[in-house]
């Protein structure tokens, strides 16, 4: 069962997320104002906010934590481990009124997507990390993760997972290969084909399939791409708009071919190898979930070395083997590689979790919609998918 398979679609329209792409002033935290006082040094805990399913578990008791057991023991650091993150515009309206009244969330560590990463950033609202004190971050961090342009240097995040925004289609049902994203609008599609509905989640790689750069695409980009889906969704060749339900779709064969995850898609060709992923020939998206610290959080210095434990190749690998999304440490496939385990070292040929050079070569991360697009943008976009 994938961690996503969980989650709701993310709309644009919350309230938590009005503020933020409105960029209301008074939310902003000056840089001076970010770091509390850290009890670290004295205090050997630390709260880690996570989704669910989305860190290693042991096989005979779900309550234990491996990696995370490991770190503890090792170090001596407790860690509260909540799994309370279940949409990231809900999370924001969960703890930003603690952010903008400068005032502690009781979290020292938290994971949120890029894009609302990104908004924590142009905030204020996270502190930056010491890397002097992050050697595997620094170290073994996936160049293409290195330079999104929301947080230059990462120097306010480090990426818990990565993934893709693809394709996924049933090869055996459809009797042919898609390779392109202009594939899934051929006439016997229509009506069996789905996209994502958080406008974050689809508009790279729609804007992909029009040969578009995602790293800098323009307002006129956008208002094409829409028209083109607007104008799909007229003639009924999209079937609907989904969360990801998109799984049971595809699974039940009432759809061909839809937008989907590449960490979703893994766990479905477990129970149906005719399911295939494509990164199309014009680009797929490359996202990734974040590792950040809140403003005032207490535990800093311990949340660092959380981090930069989750970087050493060995646990990293494992994480990978749990969850198989994109692991952010190519250094941990040569760990994989090595497993005794057959069904263990095949994962480090998969390039769902470790892409080879010529899928990195259609890998992009999209640039971020600023808050002066974000309620200009999500109205028109929710418009055409009924949100």
């Amino acid at each position: 069962m994938s961690r996503r398979s969980l989650l709701r679609a993310l709309g644009a329209g919350a309230a938590g997320a009005t503020l933020a792409g409105c960029g209301v002033p008074a939310a902003f935290v000056e840089p001076r104002d970010r770091a509390g006082h850290d009890s670290s040094a004295t205090d050997h805990t630390l709260h880690f906010a996570n989704w669910p399913l989305y860190i290693d578990t042991d096989d005979e008791n779900e309550s234990k934590r491996p990696t995370l057991d490991a770190f503890s023991k090792r170090t001596g650091i407790s860690v509260t481990y909540t799994e309370e993150i279940n949409d990231n515009d809900e999370f924001f309206g969960k703890i930003s009124p603690a952010l903008m009244n400068h005032q502690q969330t009781g979290r020292d560590l938290i994971v949120i997507s890029d894009w609302m990463a990104a908004r924590f950033v142009r905030l204020g609202w996270v502190q930056e990390m010491d890397r002097a004190k992050q050697p595997n971050v620094a170290t073994y961090l996936d160049p293409q993760l290195r330079t999104p342009a929301f947080d230059e240097g990462r120097r306010h995040s480090v990426p818990w997972q990565s993934g893709i925004t693809g394709i996924a289609y049933n090869r055996k049902k459809l009797g042919r290969e898609i390779r392109s994203t202009g594939d899934l609008w051929a006439d016997d599609l229509r009506g069996r084909v789905t996209l994502l509905s958080g406008l974050d989640e689809s508009f790279a790689l729609l804007m992909q399939g029009n040969g578009v750069d995602i790293t800098r695409w323009t307002a006129d980009d956008f208002h094409t791409m829409c028209e083109q889906v607007e104008k799909r969704v007229r003639s009924k060749h999209i079937r609907r708009f989904t969360g990801n339900d998109y799984i049971k779709d595809l699974a039940t064969g009432d759809v061909l071919a839809c937008q989907a995850y590449s960490g979703d898609v893994i766990q479905l060709q477990a129970d149906n190898p005719d399911i295939e992923f494509v990164v199309p020939e014009e680009g797929a998206e490359l996202w990734a979930e974040s590792l950040m610290i809140p403003n005032l959080a207490r535990h800093k210095r311990n949340a660092e070395k959380l981090i930069d434990h989750y970087y050493e190749p060995e646990v990293a690998a494992e994480l990978a083997a749990w969850v198989n999304y994109v692991c952010p440490v190519p250094a941990a496939r040569d760990v994989l590689a090595s497993a005794k385990d057959e069904e263990t070292a095949a994962l480090a040929e998969d390039p769902l979790i470790f892409p080879d050079d010529a899928m990195r070569e259609r890998l992009a991360i999209a640039r971020d919609i600023t808050s002066e697009e974000r309620m200009g943008f999500a109205k028109k976009w929710n418009a055409i998918v009924g949100l």
